[in-house]
């Protein structure tokens, strides 16, 4: 027979001789009873477990004691905060468990009140002088294990005579030791180190400009005061501004340090070069100007045929020209003289001698083209023509266009179309060989696209390129401006070149993220120029700004043209800069080189690069690509909404 005992926290078995006929399925229904009812006896904070094949009542965790007749709170914080908590904590009992919490001056690393060291959490201290203004004006803040300690600086005490201190709500003040700040310099500035204390002194210099004849030197008296207590610079005079041959000034700001006298050229006169302005520099001498004035001379007269001229041979502002008809031929205009105007070009004059009508219904179309109606007593005669053709530019004196040839035809609306230059004034005369006739045309072709810009290419890796300009000359028109455009070389391929007229780097958007950097006038345009990009000055009205270090930049250079109501441009990439890093005083030794090689490679490639620009040569297929991009576009201002913009590429391969 099997019989139980309970022991306290358990069961001993005994085995009994079991009689025949007793049923065992009845002996372990008793045997799991007993089990059943251990478990039924834990304790509430208590879990009954099984162990070694018996049934144990054991207390939870956080308490202790048999587990059926008692479990009691254990208080974890009797082992000590530090040994449970760990450093700059206070240890917190609860029932059945417990909490930490960091001492004043600390916080707990995982930033929350409360928390139990099982996750390596621990108590840091706090700054406290991370906090702006804490110890107050004229005190520095020094962080301490746990608090903080607050000392005056240099040059002040606390009035308690303490060496440090603690706001703790209470306002204590910083005060300054000895004379106090040094007075002030009017256009000067303190040199060299100095002491508050009495006996110390102070030494002045005066800015570039200016000068003292005085002592420059004050002193921290005994009594806490600076002497002499009035110092002062004078500034220098450059005195009475230099003259200019054939130039006036037009302004006068002063005669001291960085003052400016702006000349013009006198009337009859115009600008060669040279600058118009004059400073005055820091020596009391004038730096500038060098401005070179030409007299105006617009050349020889426009002819106008079957006329005589009267004329002096004077070829400057104002001079006159008289037109007078000749022996069978009379007036038709609105007068009969023309004049050398500001423009550098002779006024342009509707006189006409007229004969017998010969020929009617002149027109021109197509701006080069002329078309007639022959007299009608001659149809059906062939008709010999003569054409005599003079072209002039004001905006270039020595330029001079002439050309003369015949036409032959028996038709009777003649047209013909004359191979004439850009922005030029022309005068026709086209004259009937046989019947000894003549008339005269006037015409004005419009400018077309500037050239394009002739520049070196650059490419650059880790800095910012120094850029050559190079003036172009005016074969098209006159050229006015010269622009240098910045955008992300992500947009290289979809720039056109009338865009970016006015975008200013402050007035970029979404939709524009280029910018024009700088704008120089084409009179202000030295040949061979330097432009350094990001420098910070303003070029015209445009803002040159520093290039984002990590970024990549494309610049174009476009050259603009404007005359008649008409603009024009042409534009070409200038250089292309990538990993924009700091400048090349950070650099390692090791780095200038790697620099230097790229340059030596961008160098040789560069000259590839030109020397396939101009070849006709057919390369075999394994030649290297060069590529280069032109774009130009030309804009009738007159007209609204009509624009058009070219985007070329072209690649060349060479050997």
């Amino acid at each position: 027979m099997l019989q139980a005992y309970s022991s306290g926290v358990g069961y001993s078995f005994h085995f009994y001789h079991v009689l025949p006929g007793t049923h065992l399925e009845n002996i372990f229904t008793v045997v799991n009873r007993s089990i059943s009812d251990v478990c039924a006896t834990c304790h509430i904070h208590a879990t009954c477990q099984q162990s070694g094949g018996k049934s144990v009542c054991i207390c939870n965790y956080g308490f202790v004691g048999n587990g059926r007749t008692h479990c009691q709170d254990k208080d974890e914080c009797q082992i000590g905060a530090s040994k449970i908590c760990g450093n700059h904590t206070l240890c917190h009992n609860t029932h059945g468990s417990f909490y930490c919490v960091c001492l004043d001056g600390y916080r707990a690393s995982n930033n929350n009140k409360t928390f139990i060291p099982n996750d390596g959490t621990n108590c840091t201290d706090i700054d406290e002088c991370e906090e702006s203004g804490l110890c107050g004006h004229n005190a520095r803040c020094v962080n301490t294990e746990g608090s903080y300690m607050c000392y005056c600086n240099d040059g002040y005490k606390l009035q308690t005579g303490e060496h440090y201190f603690h706001q703790d709500g209470n306002i204590v003040s910083c005060k300054e030791i000895g004379c106090g700040s040094p007075p002030e310099m009017k256009h000067g500035y303190i040199v060299g180190n100095y002491s508050l204390l009495p006996g110390s002194a102070v030494h002045y210099e005066c800015q570039e400009g200016f000068y003292s004849n005085e002592g420059k030197v004050s002193y921290c008296t005994a009594n806490e005061t600076w002497e002499p207590a009035t110092l002062s610079c004078k500034g220098v005079d450059c005195g009475v501004p230099p003259s200019v041959l054939n130039a006036r000034p037009t302004s006068v700001s002063g005669t001291t340090y960085r003052s400016e006298v702006t000349y013009e050229c006198a009337r009859g006169f115009l600008m060669a070069g040279g600058n118009h302005t004059a400073v005055c520099n820091a020596k009391g001498q004038w730096d500038g100007p060098d401005l070179v004035c030409k007299e105006i001379d617009c050349g020889k007269p426009l002819l106008i045929p079957h006329t005589t001229m009267t004329w002096d041979n004077s070829t400057t502002l104002w001079s006159r020209v008289y037109y007078h008809c000749k022996k069978g031929y009379y007036f038709n205009g609105d007068r009969n003289f023309s004049e050398c105007t500001i423009n550098q070009s002779w006024e342009n004059i509707t006189y006409v001698c007229k004969e017998e009508e010969l020929l009617s219904n002149l027109s021109i179309f197509n701006e080069t083209c002329v078309r007639w109606q022959r007299k009608t007593r001659r149809l059906g005669m062939q008709e010999t023509y003569t054409f005599h053709v003079q072209g002039q530019r004001w905006y270039q004196k020595n330029f001079f266009h002439e050309m003369t040839f015949e036409l032959s035809t028996h038709k009777q609306a003649p047209e013909v179309c004359l191979d004439l230059q850009p922005g030029t004034n022309y005068s026709i005369n086209i004259s009937m060989v046989a019947l000894n006739f003549s008339l005269l045309v006037s015409m004005t072709t419009q400018i077309t696209d500037p050239p394009f810009p002739e520049i070196e290419f650059v490419a650059v890796k880790g800095s910012a390129p120094l850029l050559r300009l190079r003036k172009a000359e005016d074969q098209n028109g006159p050229i006015s401006f010269y622009q240098v455009i910045v955008l992300p070389l992500d947009l290289q391929s979809t720039f056109i070149c009338d865009s970016f007229a006015g975008t200013t780097f402050f007035s970029n958007t979404t939709d524009s993220k280029g910018y024009v950097a700088a704008e120089f006038r084409a009179k202000d345009v030295a040949d061979n120029m330097s432009i350094t990009l990001g420098d910070r000055h303003y070029y015209g009205k445009f803002y040159n700004a520093p290039l984002k270090l990590g970024e990549e930049y494309c610049v174009f250079l476009k050259i603009i043209s404007e005359w008649n109501k008409v603009r024009t441009q042409s534009c070409a990439v200038w250089a292309q800069i990538k990993n924009l890093s700091r400048p090349l005083q950070y650099m390692t030794a090791v780095g200038l080189g790697s620099v230097a090689a790229v340059c030596l490679i961008l160098f040789l490639s560069f000259s590839v690069a030109r020397s396939c620009l101009h070849s006709s040569v057919h390369p075999p297929p394994t030649a290297v690509t060069c590529e280069a991009v032109h774009l130009s576009t030309t804009v009738h201002m007159t007209q609204a909404g009509i624009a058009s913009s070219f985007l070329e590429a072209e690649n060349v391969s060479l050997l």
